[in-house]
């Protein structure tokens, strides 16, 4: 198991008492065909200490060869409150974490894997917990999983971000079309930062930080699935520019209402000879539909393309004005609905409101 960071917490705790594979994709809970990895005792595991590529082993059993295309993470009942929990950033203890019906038969994961006769396959599980994590009003928060399978072989994009920076919240993410496929908080001391199993591509980094102009390297090349690019060193790390900090802020309203879905809201950048790419998002909360994306640049964000010299010298972009931004709202079943030249470069803005239909 391993992790993406967290929006706003100091721990994500979840405890995992097995994990299912079955051959067939449509296989219900009461099927025939699964094959359970028990533990033996059950694991609580706080997910925000899996970034970098670092792995938490779950367990292991012994499958017959064939391709598994069904596989479910079955968490503890929360009955007593502390098995799923979270720690809201400066708080000091856990609270518990409202838990879906589905930690009972297991949360179903994207994707299959094969197991050839005889062979050794390992199955790498990424827990969102940034998407999983949902504020649901009176100081609540529900799990509403966010959980895919990776490649277990290692690779991605490394670097190093200066150690000046590590105070104030960094985070790293591979993105491709604005999306983010991957995403992580350096080491606390070294500013050192691995963004692992990534599919061979081509992806666009960005890195943000508090009181900091966001950074953005376009059009990073990931190989193969064995290799790994390097964009900075400990002898010459990441640097960010210095920027004042806004917010955006609104409500997300469902027609059709929904008791189960999430809406998330993004605020993406579009450089005018570069991609467009994600700053921050904030899932809305389930009860009030209420949202706010804090701590957003008002500085133009920096950019440079790939290339293999070094170091990477950073500009300030073209063609974006300070502070603005074009807000985005989504939600599972739901249209994408989106608001251009969002401006924080005066105010706060706090009515950035969206209604979202099928």
């Amino acid at each position: 198991m391993t992790d993406a960071p967290a929006c706003g917490f100091d721990a994500v705790n979840v405890t995992v008492t097995k994990i299912r594979v079955n051959k067939s994709a449509t296989a219900s809970d009461t099927d025939g065909g699964w094959t359970d990895i028990t533990l033996a005792a059950p694991k609580k595991v706080n997910l925000l200490n899996l970034t970098n590529g670092v792995l938490e082993t779950l367990g292991q059993t012994s499958l017959e060869g064939g391709q598994y295309n069904q596989l479910r993470l079955v968490l503890d009942a929360n009955a007593g409150g502390t098995a799923n929990t979270v720690v809201v950033s400066g708080a000091k203890t856990e609270q518990a974490l409202e838990t879906p019906s589905a930690v009972q038969s297991g949360i179903k994961l994207v994707g299959g894997f094969t197991v050839e006769a005889g062979q050794r396959a390992d199955v790498v599980i990424d827990f969102d917990a940034c998407k999983s994590v949902v504020a649901r009003g009176k100081g609540a928060y529900a799990l509403k999983p966010v959980v895919k399978m990776l490649p277990s072989a290692i690779n991605g994009i490394s670097g190093v971000v200066s150690p000046a920076l590590l105070a104030n919240n960094v985070t790293v993410s591979a993105q491709q079309n604005g999306s983010i496929v991957s995403a992580t908080t350096p080491n606390a001391s070294t500013g050192e930062f691995f963004l692992a199993r990534l599919a061979p591509g081509s992806y666009d980094v960005v890195i943000t930080a508090d009181n900091s102009a966001a950074a953005v390297i376009g059009a990073v090349p990931v190989a193969s699935a064995t290799s790994t690019t390097s964009l900075s060193t400990t002898a010459a790390p990441l640097l960010l520019t210095a920027s004042t900090m806004g917010s955006i802020g609104g409500t997300v309203t469902l027609a059709p209402p929904s008791s189960t879905e999430a809406a998330y809201v993004a605020a993406r950048q579009s450089f005018s000879a570069g991609p467009t790419v994600t700053i921050k998002y904030q899932a809305a909360d389930l009860a009030s539909g209420a949202y706010t994306i804090a701590k957003l640049p008002v500085a133009a964000p920096q950019y440079v393309a790939y290339s293999a010299a070094r170091p990477l010298t950073f500009a300030a972009a073209a063609g974006i004005g300070a502070g603005v931004y074009r807000v985005e709202a989504s939600a599972a079943g739901y249209a994408v609905k989106g608001v251009d030249g969002v401006s924080i470069a005066a105010q706060n803005q706090t009515a950035v409101n969206f209604t979202l239909a099928p």
